[in-house]
């Protein structure tokens, strides 16, 4: 899995290319697979956020990292948000940011379609799936256990 000569991977960091991103405050609900890079959902409230945990779930934004306040940031961009910790959610097509690709998720090609997966990361989409497209793969990763980050463009 390489990127692209002009896309180098970011250094505890989500965020490669910031072109059309916005940023919302919200309030981690549940910390269930609660890291930076991953897709999230509307809690209890509509100032509430948890994990995305299935393809139909209504997904519209992705955890931050770099954009969050030091103070409720966890340590690395592989640590997970705490509970009730005020986070940025960030989103905006054509943004480029390291994502998770779920276990199972292998064999992905640049330019796959991508959907939200069990864990709150990304999956490949089956053909004839209603699923909602959440990104496009930036990057290939042929590897057979998924489980990594992965460059993608965001399509939320």
């Amino acid at each position: 899995m390489a990127a692209e000569a002009a896309q180098v991977k970011p250094t505890n960091k989500i965020v490669l290319d910031s072109t059309n991103l916005h940023m919302q405050t919200k309030k981690i609900e549940t910390v269930t697979n609660c890291y930076p890079g991953r897709l999230v959902k509307k809690g209890t409230n509509d100032d509430d956020v948890a994990a995305g945990a299935a393809a139909t779930d209504k997904v519209y934004g992705w955890l931050g990292y770099e954009q969050t306040s030091k103070k409720h940031r966890p340590a690395t961009v592989d640590t997970i948000y705490l509970v009730n910790a005020q986070v940025t959610v960030i989103n905006g097509p054509g943004i480029i940011l390291n994502a998770f690709l779920e276990l199972g998720a292998a064999n992905i090609v640049k330019g796959d379609y991508l959907t939200c997966g069990a864990l709150g990361g990304l999956t490949g989409m089956t053909l004839g799936s209603t699923s909602v497209v959440c990104a496009i793969a930036e990057e290939t990763d042929t590897g057979a256990a998924g489980g990594v980050d992965l460059l993608v463009r965001s399509m939320l």
